[in-house]
């Protein structure tokens, strides 16, 4: 590969400084755009149909705690700023804005973590099923169909909502120029390890020297992430 592409060196992947080049950002080939895509949606479509049963029990085991929907939508902004409604499965609590603002204002501790990653390793809010899907990252299955849709696909950098744009600072044209993605340069970083100054770096640096072949590369190296549930909480 050229030194535009990314590359494995230890357990971190690391892609070339487009930015101390002064090089732009160039959108994809048309070739690797269609690749892509097309990829998305014949996978996405194939793991909904294999994992149609697992979708059920997951379903049914959320619903039998407190008997509401097992589905999670939260609204999240993807290519051009647009907002889509990101799904997952319901992870947390039905008061779960009530408990964490509750959590926080009590604790100094999980506040400060609050504002440095927009998590909590100690989340009062996740229900013991939860705990499972998340340590699994189970709970984004369902985002199978924000790909498929057109608004997620599988690699690319993670939806953030509208307060997250301020910690990307000038990255934020790069992340806005490609759909954000299942998994990425983050999730095989070491996740919630790892600071946001860091995952604006991840995600900025594939925008920059992604293609499809670096797209492969990242799913199969999510695998083994999500067994090792590093930085997973």
């Amino acid at each position: 590969m050229s030194d535009q592409n990314l590359f494995i060196a230890g357990p971190r992947l690391k892609w070339a400084p487009f930015l101390s080049q002064g090089r732009q950002f160039v959108p994809h080939r048309v070739v690797d755009r269609a690749l892509k895509r097309s990829f998305d949606v014949s996978a996405a479509l194939t793991a909904l149909i294999i994992l149609l049963p697992l979708f059920v029990m997951f379903a049914l085991a959320i619903w039998a705690v407190d008997g509401s929907s097992p589905f999670y939508r939260h609204r999240r902004l993807g290519r051009g700023q647009k907002s889509f409604g990101c799904l997952k499965f319901r992870t947390m609590r039905i008061d779960s804005q009530e408990a964490l603002a509750r959590h926080l204002s009590e604790n100094p501790a999980a506040l400060a973590e609050w504002n440095l990653t927009r998590k909590l390793k100690d989340d009062p809010r996740i229900t013991p099923i939860g705990h499972v899907l998340r340590k699994s990252s189970l709970d984004e299955l369902p985002q199978l169909v924000n790909i498929i849709r057109g608004e997620m696909s599988f690699v690319g950098p993670r939806p953030i909502v509208e307060e997250e744009i301020e910690k990307y600072g000038d990255a934020a044209s790069a992340y806005f120029a490609v759909r954000p993605g299942l998994t990425g340069a983050w999730q095989i970083s070491g996740r919630s390890d790892t600071t946001y100054a860091e995952r604006v770096r991840l995600d900025r640096q594939y925008v920059e020297s992604q293609n499809f072949a670096g797209d492969i590369l990242i799913i199969l190296r999510t695998i083994p992430a999500v067994f090792m549930v590093k930085g997973s909480y």
